[in-house]
Parts: C-alpha cells; sequence; structure tokens
C-alpha cells in the first residue's frame, strides 16, 4: 500500500529484501498436489534469483502450447500485459466495430501500449494512432505492427501532429503516461469518447492520488463532451483472463498479433534492464532471461 497514492494492488519493494517482479520457470521438486516436476509455472511475484521456493498456491501452471513454446510471452502478450490491454479496452474502451472510430495509444512501443494498438483495430477501430519517444520506435509501429500513425513527442508540436493523425477527433484513449501528453490527447477527443486509464507512468514519482487529478480546464473538457475517464485494474477482472488468454493466443497464432521483446541475458544485468525500461530504453517487453529452459 502506497498510503501517498492510495495505491494498494501491489506492495513496494524493501531494502535490504529480494526484489520480485512476472517470472516464469520450471518446477524442479514440488511437494504441491496439483504441480509436479517439470511443470512450466509463471508468478506474478517471482524474486529474482536463480532458483526459489515458493507456494505452490501462489503459482500458475501454463501450457507452452499456447505460446508455441516462446515461454517469455506469458510475461508480456500472453500474459498480464496482453490481458491488461485486452480486457482494458473491451471493458472500458467501448469499441463498436464499423462505426469508424479513432483509436490514440501513448506508451505505445511499450509491453501494453504495443499489444493495445494492433487489438484495437483487431476489434474494430478504423484508425489507429500511437504516440512515443523515438523515430525508431515510430517507424516499429508503422511498418511493424500496422499502426495507421505514429507520433514522437519529442520532436515538434504534438497538438499539431495528434490533428493531422486524427482528423475526425478521438474517439479511444489508451492512456500509458498522464501528465502533458494525456491532456493534449483529452483535448482533442470527441463528444461521448472513452479513456482506457492503464497507467500513468509519468506521475509515479509525483505523491499525488491515483488516477492523478487533472488540470482544472482539462477537467472542463471532460465534464462538457461525456468523456469517460476510471480507474482500471486489471486485476479486478480475474474472470475473463481464461478466455483472455485464448483470444490472444489465437490472435498471436493467427499472425494477428506482433510480439516484440527486448531481451537482456544474466540475473546480473536485472537492475540494469529495470533501469532501461523505466526510462523507456526498451520496445515491447523488456524481458531478462536468467537461463534457458528445455521445453
Amino acid at each position: 500500500m502506497n498510503e501517498d497514492t492510495g495505491t494498494d494492488y501491489i506492495a513496494p519493494w524493501q531494502l535490504s529484501q529480494v526484489a520480485d517482479g512476472g517470472g516464469i520457470g520450471v518446477i524442479e521438486e514440488s511437494k504441491h498436489a496439483n504441480l509436479t516436476k517439470g511443470n512450466f509455472v509463471t508468478s506474478f511475484y517471482w524474486p529474482w534469483q536463480t532458483m526459489v521456493i515458493l507456494d505452490g498456491n501462489s503459482l500458475e501452471k501454463v501450457d507452452p502450447q499456447l505460446v508455441d513454446g516462446h515461454l517469455s510471452y506469458f510475461l508480456g502478450a500472453i500474459g498480464m500485459p496482453g490481458l491488461t490491454s485486452l480486457i482494458g479496452i473491451q471493458e472500458k474502451g467501448h469499441i463498436i466495430a464499423g462505426s469508424n472510430q479513432t483509436m490514440v495509444v501513448s506508451g505505445a512501443a511499450g509491453a501494453c501500449g504495443s499489444l493495445a494498438g494492433q487489438i484495437g483495430h483487431l476489434l474494430g477501430c478504423s484508425r489507429v494512432v500511437g504516440i512515443c519517444g523515438t523515430h525508431e520506435k515510430c517507424l516499429f509501429l508503422t511498418s511493424e505492427l500496422g499502426f495507421d500513425g505514429a507520433i514522437n513527442y519529442k520532436k515538434g508540436n504534438v497538438a499539431e501532429k495528434l490533428q493531422e493523425s486524427c482528423p475526425a477527433g478521438i474517439d479511444v484513449y489508451f492512456d500509458n503516461v498522464g501528465g502533458d501528453i494525456s491532456d493534449t490527447v483529452i483535448s482533442q477527443m470527441n463528444q461521448n469518447s472513452h479513456i482506457i486509464l492503464c497507467g500513468q507512468i509519468s506521475q509515479y514519482n509525483k505523491d499525488v492520488p491515483y488516477p492523478p487529478p487533472l488540470l482544472p480546464a482539462i477537467e472542463a473538457v471532460l465534464k462538457e463532451r461525456n468523456i469517460t475517464r476510471e480507474r482500471f485494474l486489471v486485476l479486478n477482472y480475474k474472470d475473463k483472463f481464461e478466455p483472455g488468454i485464448i483470444q490472444l493466443s489465437q490472435w498471436f497464432k493467427e499472425g494477428k498479433l506482433k510480439i516484440k521483446e527486448t531481451v537482456i541475458n544474466g540475473l546480473e544485468n536485472m537492475g540494469a534492464a529495470f533501469q532501461s525500461m523505466m526510462t523507456g530504453g526498451n520496445i515491447g517487453k523488456q524481458i531478462v532471461c536468467v537461463s534457458e529452459i528445455s521445453l
């Protein structure tokens, strides 16, 4: 629980304690009735170490066939980021196929953003535009992931580029960043449009409630245009996880969902990988390969 922000779904790391995060591995020995040696398992709270003893009830058994043997995909597109993107859009995006809707995604080259734009297309958006921080990322979005446009927020006037890329306005906004970028997007959203509040990375070092309060002028835009902006936490939709994983796996196997990872090898590089991810050094999901797993 972060008492300053009200964020309570994940505990902060503690000094001198082993850090953790999403991880996947193979069972070497088990005393759990439903888990046996050789099973592949994943957890949201996987310690950053080579071998670990975990409560079997905290582990989720996974089927490598769902990812064609790419086990790390369970940490990204066929895991929590994929579910966050899919369920977030389904529950909060209100996409209606054939209604000529435009979606904008901020943080569009990251683990969730790179999937959200593709899923927006798959669910019926006619136009998807991504916002990211380098020319390389913009090119990746349009040439490999099928985004209709991409904006480098570090170059030029974002508001002008957004108007050029979204001439009919914005109907759905998948928000990963918050701050000035989101204020600019919201200013160009249409009547009765929807914000999927996935993350606010530009605001995480500020001691403010979550979701962060908007400027009065932007709050007025929400009210005047009847724009929805509600906190979204995928852990509140666990009943949708199984069908969601099946859908994501199907799209991946059909070639409709492209998956990108940035991989760093070695447990000793975990800190550098985390720092790189937090400063936008990754494209797609940031993965650290601690050891190879034989299927």
